[in-house]
This record gives C-alpha cells, sequence and structure tokens, in this order.
C-alpha cells in the first residue's frame, strides 16, 4: 500500500465507511510539539482542538497507536484488540505512521461541542484550500472524529478496523483493475493489437510492480490472455479472506463484477 493509500485507510479509520473512500488527504498533525502540547498532554481536559490533533499526530509517529487512537473516536475499536489481532493490523498503522509529520496545522474553528481544525499537507499547493479535521468534546475532553465515526465504532466494536481496511481495499482493487484496463489499452495500441500479461504490462510501466505480491494490496491479482492475444481478463481474490478482502473480482469486455466467494477466484458460472 503506498502512502496515497495509507492516507486512504487513515481517513477511512476516522470517518463514516460512505466517506472513507472519498475523503482521504487529510488528518496528518505536525508532529512537533510546543511547550504547551507537552504541557496539556498530561492533561487532555485542556487540550485545545489543534493541540488534539498534534498529539495524536505525535503519537502515530512515533508508533504509539493505542495512545493515539486513545483520543479518538476509535478508542473502542482498539481497546478490544487482542494482542494477535493488534499484530495483524499493525503494518497498516505503521504505514500510516509514515506520513504522520507531513502536515501543517493552519487553525480552528470551534463550535460548542464540535470543533474543525484546518490542515494542509507540507507539499500541497499553495493555492488549494485546507483540509479539514472533525473533532467532538465529551466530558470536557476534544477526541478526533465525529458523531457518525464514534456510532460506527459502537456498532462496529473492534470489526471496525478490519471492516475499514476490507471496505479501503475493496475499492483499490476495482481502481486497480480499471487501472490494468487502460494499460491493456496502450498496450494494444503499441503491440499490433495484442495484449500483455502481468509481466508484460509491469516491464512497460503501466501498472505497478506490487501487484506480483499481495504486501501493499491484500489481493492477488491474475491477468489470462486468450490464445492469440487478442483478448484478455483479470481476477484478484483475497489474499487472507475476512482480513484484507471478502470479495472476489472479474474483469473482462463487459466491465468488473465481483461476488462473495469465500476467498476463491471468481468462479466461471458467475463470470456469465
Amino acid at each position: 500500500m503506498n502512502t496515497r493509500n495509507s492516507r486512504r485507510l487513515a481517513f477511512g479509520l476516522l470517518s463514516t465507511f460512505t466517506c472513507a473512500l472519498t475523503l482521504l488527504f487529510l488528518l496528518y498533525g505536525a508532529v512537533g510539539a510546543t511547550t504547551t502540547a507537552r504541557v496539556s498532554a498530561q492533561n487532555p481536559t485542556a487540550r485545545t482542538p489543534s493541540e488534539t490533533v498534534r498529539e495524536f499526530y505525535k503519537a502515530l509517529s512515533e508508533k504509539r497507536f493505542r495512545d493515539a487512537f486513545a483520543i479518538s473516536t476509535l478508542k473502542g475499536a482498539i481497546e478490544g484488540l487482542s494482542n494477535e489481532e493488534f499484530e495483524d493490523l499493525r503494518p497498516d498503522f505503521e504505514r500510516m505512521a509514515v506520513a504522520a509529520g507531513n502536515v501543517s496545522i493552519s487553525g480552528e474553528q470551534v463550535s460548542g461541542e464540535t470543533a474543525t481544525v484546518f490542515v494542509r499537507m507540507k507539499d500541497a499547493n499553495p493555492s488549494e484550500p485546507p483540509d479539514q479535521v472533525s473533532l467532538m468534546r465529551g466530558g470536557g475532553i476534544w477526541v478526533l472524529g465525529d458523531k457518525a465515526s464514534q456510532e460506527a465504532v459502537n456498532k462496529e466494536g473492534k470489526k471496525y478496523f478490519f471492516k475499514a481496511r476490507i471496505d479501503t481495499h475493496h475499492s483499490e482493487v476495482q481502481d486497480m483493475l480499471r487501472r490494468i484496463n487502460v494499460g491493456q489499452f496502450v498496450y494494444n495500441k503499441q503491440h499490433n493489437g495484442r495484449y500483455g500479461d502481468m509481466p508484460a504490462l509491469i516491464a512497460a510501466g503501466l501498472i505497478p510492480k506490487d501487484l506480483e505480491s499481495t504486501e501493499s494490496t491484500g489481493y492477488r491479482f491474475h491477468i489470462t490472455l486468450s490464445a492469440d492475444a487478442k483478448s484478455f481478463t483479470a481476477e484478484a481474490e483475497p489474499a487472507r479472506y475476512g482480513r484484507t478482502g471478502r470479495l472476489s473480482f472479474f474483469m473482462d469486455q463487459t466491465g468488473i463484477k465481483s461476488a462473495d466467494m469465500g476467498g476463491k477466484p471468481f468462479s466461471s458460472a458467475d463470470k456469465r
């Protein structure tokens, strides 16, 4: 999973599932904490919304994941994880931590028991408006997140992280299949109407090399060519069913299809 996708997952964990895959490039507070922030870290009720965002991402960048999520609406999800489940999710958390110091905070707006902190990726176009981080206050303490994410955590419990990861992977698989389709179109034009297998597309720089493994995508991808290489199909199934994904995918000239196949490749019966 690259940095962009790590950001997608990071925000997905702090939003409702319907917007987790669209509102993605925010929530990376500056890791440098001021003296005031360090003092308020000992007294959560004294933190401002901006200090809360800084503290969250400081903890995240230092890989103190339980501390970070404890000051968010994800507290109930992280507390319920067993050590084994936590270690399963650790690679996702660590990818999120890589970019944790790449944001500056430009301001905040407080309205009663809710607040918005304005953040900007340090390498973003200065002319673009800042992204917005939502916070809510309960018991006098500001936490990252909103009522929708809190309700989702209350409903899903420790399954929240795994569902967020699976939902993100499902979206990424569809994006990647579309990218394969575009890559095949380009390859076809360059090779007299013939399509390429996965090694050929990778060698041509048309799809990423990490499709050869499941580490970054959580899925196994396959490209199958007809005998004359005049047509192709692409498939993807979860590397670990129920942990990295649930749906199996199939793509041909008619489009992308998906179904829960229990982790098996999309069956021939379902391709029709």
